[in-house]
């Protein structure tokens, strides 16, 4: 797979996907938007295009990526940190060239061949 889910945030999926029907999948992609031009998509799915995602379990967790994504989130790391002031999930994007201060949003390198997002 594209991505890495460490076992904090896989625990925490876990966690959350028992609030789920059955058959439920975590999807993570981008999406145009956000101050740096592209932001993440992480959420709970339960539709895969064949044609258009890719599948794969992690840590125990199904995950879909649409295929237009992977390039730019490749070798990204999904982590989870719980403090004092509670928790959240981190997102490490070694394809990220600018981040605004929240995290959540991004511009990519340019590598040919993948078409812009926004």
């Amino acid at each position: 797979m594209v991505i890495t889910v460490t076992e904090e945030a896989a625990g925490q999926v876990r966690e959350m996907m028992k609030a789920e029907e059955e058959g439920v999948r975590l999807r993570f992609g981008i999406k145009g938007g956000g101050c740096s031009g592209l932001s993440y998509s992480l959420g709970f799915d339960y539709d895969v295009n064949e044609e258009l995602d890719m599948v794969d379990e992690i840590n125990g967790i199904p995950v879909v990526i649409n295929k237009q994504d992977a390039p730019i989130i490749e070798g990204t790391k999904i982590d989870f940190k719980q403090n004092m002031m509670g928790g959240g999930f981190s997102i490490d994007n070694p394809n990220a060239i600018v981040s605004c201060g929240c995290g959540s949003s991004f511009k990519a390198k340019e590598r040919e061949g993948i078409p812009e997002k926004c």
